[in-house]
């Protein structure tokens, strides 16, 4: 029998809640004060269950929410973030996750959403929906002793100063740096009400509980909040009394690369600590070369990170600025039905629209994903097979117009 899919009314939220631990490998037992935190924060008219016909059972879960991001020249464009996507082991197989995308995506094309977003958790997954890897993320383990840094360091040589603060100043400087920097940063997403409380430790949730941290802030020579930190030490030592420290990076924001180079080096100087974990950072961030050896940075984590499927090709297309100027039809396949079609694009006009003209490349709306940010090469899904040049060079164009000066990144999982 068919599972009835419909969006979950408050009653049922602590079904859906379960099965979404459940299918996470995660503790099946939903709390009171966890079920209340969820419910204070999630709109049930875009929370979805798949029903067994057989008893009614929640065996599927899918939930949007409403999100910004920043694409290359400082545009912001409203985007659905989906999230909490699960089937049960049992009911695998049976085109429940089809059934709840292709609803879940038709509501944000007819919201006037310009794109979906998600973190994948699987990377064979999302393709098929139309989704691309659009920002890619590292992460550092840094050998704190191999930096070559001055361990007599103590304070920025740039005039600025480095605060340790409390919780309310963090609270209070944080969600305006990070504006600041999603502006000029493609890719980075917005963050809510809900983020900032369980980053700060203001919520708290039974199934994660939050553990203490540190904040730490950059003013300028003149006085001007440019960057903060959040961190935590692991408190290690050994039986002979040597420290082991590591210090986990939650978060680093900067919008100055003096900024930048303070936070890190402050990271890297505190007494007792021999390694520091970097957290998700973008792939060319300055870090290694911040460090007099920047082969003390070891890589930990390279991979794929925030997945995009555009929903309105046109919006898209004019929002962002290009590198250089030039034309390309683009001839967008879309099995979904959302935004096939063929495009004109005139990147020095900033203008797009449908036409019949010849195309110059052919690619599905998940290649388009990918290229969107400027993070994907052209070229490479061409030798992939994944874009068809039309007349050779056409993928070469679209790399130099798509380009960015530094590459697309979204430090945050949703």
């Amino acid at each position: 029998m068919t599972a009835d899919i419909r969006p979950v009314a408050e009653s049922e939220f602590a079904e859906w809640l379960r099965t979404v631990q459940t299918a996470f490998l995660e503790s099946p037992v939903v709390t009171d004060g966890d079920l209340a935190q969820r419910l204070k924060y999630t709109d049930l008219g875009r929370t979805v269950g798949a029903f067994d016909p057989d008893g009614g059972r929640c065996v599927g879960t899918f939930r949007t929410f409403a999100q910004n991001l920043s694409v290359p020249g400082g545009e912001v464009l409203p985007s659905a973030a989906v999230t909490n996507v699960t089937v049960l082991p049992t009911h695998r197989r049976r085109g429940l996750l089809t059934r709840m995308m292709a609803a879940g995506l038709a509501e944000a094309k007819e919201r006037g959403d310009a794109f979906a977003t998600l973190i994948a958790a699987e990377y064979p997954i999302y393709g098929r929906y139309g989704f691309g890897p659009a920002t890619s993320l590292v992460e550092w383990e840094i050998d704190v002793p191999r930096t070559g840094l001055d361990p007599r360091w103590s304070t920025p040589g740039d005039g600025g100063r480095i605060d340790l603060v409390d919780t309310a100043e963090a609270a209070r400087v944080g969600p305006e740096l990070h504006e600041r920097l999603r502006r000029t940063t493609a890719g980075t997403v917005s963050r809510d009400e809900r983020f900032w409380n369980l980053a700060l430790g203001v919520e708290d949730l039974d199934l994660r509980p939050y553990k203490q941290q540190y904040f730490v802030v950059y003013r300028s020579a003149e006085g001007e909040v440019q960057g903060m930190a959040r961190y935590r030490s692991d408190g290690q030592w050994t039986d002979a009394k040597i420290p082991l420290n590591t210090v986990q990076v939650g978060d680093l924001l900067a919008v100055t690369p003096a900024a930048e180079r303070a936070l890190w080096h402050y990271l890297c100087s505190i007494d007792w600590v021999m390694k520091v974990r970097t957290g998700y950072r973008a792939p060319d961030d300055l870090l290694p070369l911040l460090l007099p050896d920047p082969r003390s940075a070891r890589t930990v984590t390279a991979a794929d990170q925030l997945w995009l499927r555009v929903l309105d090709v046109v919006r898209c297309l004019e929002a962002r600025t290009y590198a250089a100027p030039g034309e390309l039809v683009l001839e967008v396949r879309d099995p979904g039905g959302l935004a096939g079609g063929r495009y004109l694009l005139d990147a020095e006009a900033r203008s797009c629209v449908r036409t019949d003209g010849v195309p110059d490349l052919l690619l599905g709306v998940d290649a388009l994903g990918s290229l969107y940010l400027g993070d994907e090469s052209a070229t490479r899904l061409a030798a992939l097979g994944r874009v068809t040049e039309v007349w050779p060079g056409a993928a070469a164009l679209a790399d130099a117009m798509f380009r960015t000066p530094r590459r697309p990144w979204c430090p945050d999982i949703f």
